[in-house]
């Protein structure tokens, strides 16, 4: 505590200052109360020169290694680097009794996850993944409709991401190599598959279709999971790199009522493009072109959407290190999103459904 009795803010370490970290987590923590980034790794020139002009304050260190000497001077890890990574260094966090964030995905496996989410629980320490998806907007519009049983009982749940984009970019999430985690099964699919999980509860079957279309690509970049949930829905979501037309984001069919929304949250864009939570009004606030409808064909309305809140994942990081509250995410959580996804590749690969 500081003489004017308010907590010191709690000092982060991020790892990785590429997309992941210069769009999404640097300006998240450094906006959250009560965080502050601390220190910067990456060994990258450009990207030490670019982090210096956006937060003039941070330290640097060229490896993670040069952190766990230091751990009784930080407060919380966050791991925005490569895929394969992820593991090791949560492990190596861990050990140093550092509370760590992972982007996602967790690990390769579940059996990965569960032992990380395990050492976490052994060091009671927090292990929390950045599901940054379940606040966007359209998501969390669609919860609370679910919340108040707008549509009746539901049976189907579409939800998709998609993109065109038909020459791929490069670099390792375009990889073949199964070490480097690549492909859209494991980055768009750990979203679709965690809000799926998160709306309807544990999978009890899979069925996947998974193919490298373009040119070039060696991941794969259209992929399609059939979930049957445990309660008897059934989601079924695509992820595509070949989309040329976009199908809605989100198709929900129940018993009263349907609900369907196009387009994506603002946030992402609105990061990239440099803007902060806290700057001017109308965080995440989607227009009202971009509302979804709810009912029937013939009863049809406009849903206000709720405005999309990923500063809300950082401000629970820093309650649950402060106050011992949960996380807002668990690797629980992440380690059943991924064994779909584990059983999501079997089932591509021998055109089977995957009992789980």
């Amino acid at each position: 505590m500081s003489a004017s009795g308010t907590a010191a803010p709690l000092r982060v370490a991020l790892v990785g200052y590429g997309p992941a970290g210069s769009f999404f987590h640097a300006p998240l923590i450094a906006t959250t109360p009560g965080l502050v980034l601390d220190t910067i790794v990456t060994g990258n020139k450009e990207r030490r020169a670019q982090a210096l002009r956006e937060h003039p304050e941070v330290a640097f260190a060229a490896t993670a290694d040069e952190l766990w000497p230091r751990a009784g001077a930080l407060d919380l890890v966050v791991l925005a680097s490569p895929n394969r990574t992820h593991v090791p260094l949560a492990t190596a966090a861990l050990r140093a009794g550092l509370p760590v964030v992972v982007d996602k995905p967790l690990a390769a496996t579940a059996a990965e996850a569960r032992e990380l989410a395990a050492l976490a629980e052994r060091a009671g320490l927090l292990l929390t993944v950045f599901q940054n998806r379940r606040w966007d907007s359209d998501f969390r519009t669609l919860k609370a409709l679910l919340e108040r049983r707008e549509l009746g009982e539901v049976h189907r749940f579409e939800s998709r991401f998609e993109r065109w984009r038909p020459q791929p970019k490069g670099g390792w999430r375009e990889s073949g190599d199964p070490a480097e985690i690549g492909g859209l099964l494991y980055d768009l699919g750990s979203h679709l598959v965690d809000q799926a999980l998160t709306l309807f509860g544990p999978a009890k079957s899979v069925y996947a279709e998974s193919d490298v279309r373009r040119p070039g690509a060696a991941a794969d970049d259209d992929d399609f999971i059939a979930i049957t949930h445990a309660g008897g829905v059934r989601s079924h979501l695509w992820m595509s790199a070949t989309a040329a037309r976009l199908g809605p984001r989100f198709r929900v069919l129940g018993s009263t009522g349907g609900y369907v929304t196009y387009g994506l949250d603002p946030q992402e864009a609105a990061l990239r493009e440099g803007l902060r939570p806290g700057e001017g009004t109308g965080w995440g606030a989607e227009p009202e072109s971009a509302w979804g409808t709810a009912g029937t064909d013939e009863t049809a309305r406009p849903v206000p959407s709720l405005p999309g809140d990923y500063p809300a994942f950082y401000a629970a990081v820093a309650a649950a290190l402060r106050e011992g509250t949960a996380p807002p995410v668990t690797a629980w959580e992440a380690a059943a999103a991924i064994q779909v996804i584990e059983a999501a590749r079997e089932s591509a690969r021998t055109g089977l459904a995957v009992a789980l």
